[in-house]
């Protein structure tokens, strides 16, 4: 079952939900999770206190996936291409979990800046 969740980022928060996957279990388990929005193209990404190797991982994701990548650590946040995409695809630096995906519109985090706080956390 999935586990629902908000994801407050700057002006912007969001409902989404992390999947039934290990990795998204792990970052359940760590919740709220609280970091700074690191910009590529149209993705944000923050270490987090989870540590996992790569499981099923995907080189190109969907508009409003949540990603875990493992090379960083990081928590990600899909919203348009990234500078390595090629037209209209959602490519990742490399390869990362799905964890889960944003609920409506994921291109409103296109209005975060750089270092902007992120808190994720499980829905009340």
């Amino acid at each position: 079952m999935s586990t629902k969740i908000v994801i407050k980022a700057g002006s912007v928060t969001t409902n989404a939900e992390l999947n039934d996957t290990r990795t998204a279990t792990l970052i359940e388990e760590k919740l709220p999770i609280e970091g700074k929005a690191n910009l590529w193209g149209d993705e944000i990404y923050f270490s987090i206190p989870v540590e996992d190797k790569l499981d099923n991982g995907k080189e190109v994701v969907n508009l409003g996936d949540l990603g875990y990548w493992p090379e960083g650590s990081a928590f990600c946040i899909f919203f348009g291409p990234t500078p390595i995409s090629s037209g209209s695809e959602i490519k990742p630096a490399s390869a990362v979990n799905i964890v889960g995906r944003v609920i409506g519109n994921a291109t409103l985090f296109k209005s975060i800046k750089s270092g902007e706080k992120v808190v994720i956390e499980k829905e009340e």
